[in-house]
């Protein structure tokens, strides 16, 4: 803990100019004797402190002296504090993070502190969708997960599949993953790799067992396979529609990555080619557009738009 205040110091030193015993006991929470201890212990550890007795005067660095404690960069220190700050910076959520950024900041040289600090403040998050409510932050279990992670030892899970089949087991936690406000923990199991859907788990206990994790393992290379694998199953079912082609775009915000333009035909109509895990999925999906899309192919998916047709004219007769 000592080295801990010993740096603290220093970079209250940093940021003032002068501080004086009385000061740093109050900050950091130490008695007047251990303050003044600390300061004698940077001095005699050749960082250039010296003290100034009577009225006005206190602790400085000697000739203004700074020194960068973080070692970064003035282009690496943009990029952190722009990834950082938005978590960090005026988040209730994180407050350890944000401490974490003023005490760097404090750590940065003078020339890089205002880049900094703008950086910091240059992006904000909010995740709640519009008509939403705020979300509060990654929840118990997520840190929980994230402790584990960190400390390397491995959790016991209960887990819920797309089923509703319960099971308990015994992972090694590699990685978070949060997509879109959605939580994944990536983890090795006796199967090999799998990935866990964290509102699916149902309790999760950390062990004292160490956990194993491959010495070329990169998270976002993982993830990545993990995405490619399931758009994968996103498109196992295709259509070609035709639809105008000024509402091509508006298709394909409904259907992202798996909307593809074939042609542009005749009469301002495009063919288009849209995919979803299933044919009912792709009917469910343009049902809603009516006479402005025609499905051209497949059949089975021509047919279920008629089946859900037939449903809806059958609950919703028209009025004589």
């Amino acid at each position: 803990m000592r080295a801990d205040r010993l740096v603290a110091t220093l970079l209250q030193l940093q940021s003032r100019g002068r501080v004086t015993a009385a000061e740093v006991a109050s900050e950091q929470e130490v008695s007047l004797a251990t303050a003044r201890r600390d300061l004698e212990a940077l001095s005699s550890a050749g960082i250039p402190v010296y003290s100034q007795p009577g009225r006005g005067g206190g602790w400085m660095l000697v000739g203004g002296a700074r020194t960068d404690l973080s070692g970064l960069s003035e282009p690496e220190a943009h990029a952190l504090f722009l990834m950082a700050g938005p978590a960090a910076v005026g988040q209730a959520a994180a407050p350890a993070a944000a401490t974490a950024l003023r005490k760097l900041i404090s750590a940065l040289p003078h020339t890089f502190r205002d880049d900094a600090e703008a950086a910091a403040r240059a992006t904000i998050v909010d995740p709640a969708s519009w008509g939403g409510q705020e979300i509060a932050g990654a929840s118990a279990l997520v840190q929980n997960l994230q402790t584990a992670i960190v400390k390397r030892l491995k959790v016991r899970i209960g887990y819920v599949n797309a089923s509703r089949e319960t099971s308990e087991r015994i992972v090694d936690p590699w990685g978070l993953v949060d997509k879109d406000d959605v939580w994944y923990l990536i983890a090795g199991t006796e199967k090999g790799r799998r990935t866990f859907r964290v509102e699916r788990i149902t309790s999760a206990f950390v062990t004292d067992e160490p956990a194993v994790r491959p010495a070329d393992f990169e998270l976002a290379h993982a993830w990545r396979e993990v995405v490619d694998e399931m758009e994968q199953r996103r498109s196992r079912s295709w259509a070609t529609v035709l639809i105008d082609e000024r509402f091509v775009a508006i298709l394909r915000t409904h259907f992202g990555k798996h909307c593809h333009v074939v042609s542009a035909g005749e009469n301002g109509r495009a063919s288009v080619r849209v995919a979803a895990p299933t044919a009912l999925d792709l009917a469910r999906n343009l049902a809603g557009w009516g006479c402005s899309v025609e499905v051209t192919e497949p059949q089975s998916v021509r047919d279920s738009l008629a089946h859900i047709g037939a449903e809806l004219t059958s609950l919703y007769p028209p009025q004589a």
